[in-house]
């Protein structure tokens, strides 16, 4: 015998399914600081006088990898289908990843910056 469907329960599980809108509109808040720190970074790395050497080459593509996450993570939460919990879920792991890859860019920036003062 297949089961019988509560209609009841429905609106329920919808609502389990969806996240609050002011739980929504924080995490877009710090998502959006978040990815403007990153691409301030880049810019700023970007535009200082010193000259580009060939291992700052794999840093910069995590940072602008990780950046692009970040972005791709905030523009699933904008439109209202933000609220459903697996967009939201989907968002912040690819926020996640993004911003590890652009603190692991930082990193490896820095320690080549320090490893070219130390050796050359």
């Amino acid at each position: 015998m297949a089961p019988v469907e509560d209609s009841a329960a429905t609106p329920v599980d919808q609502r389990a399914a969806a996240i609050e809108p002011v739980f929504r509109n924080g995490t877009i808040t710090a998502f959006g600081i978040t990815l403007s720190f990153s691409l301030g970074f880049l810019s700023q790395w970007a535009s200082s006088d010193g000259v580009w050497r060939l291992y700052d080459g794999p840093p910069a593509a995590l940072i602008i990898v990780g950046a692009a996450l970040q972005i791709r993570a905030l523009a699933l939460l904008l439109p209202v289908e933000g609220l459903a919990r697996t967009v939201y879920d989907r968002a912040t792991r690819l926020y996640l990843i993004g911003l590890g890859l652009t603190g692991a860019g930082v990193f490896g920036a820095v320690v080549a910056d320090v490893a070219a003062a130390l050796f050359t």
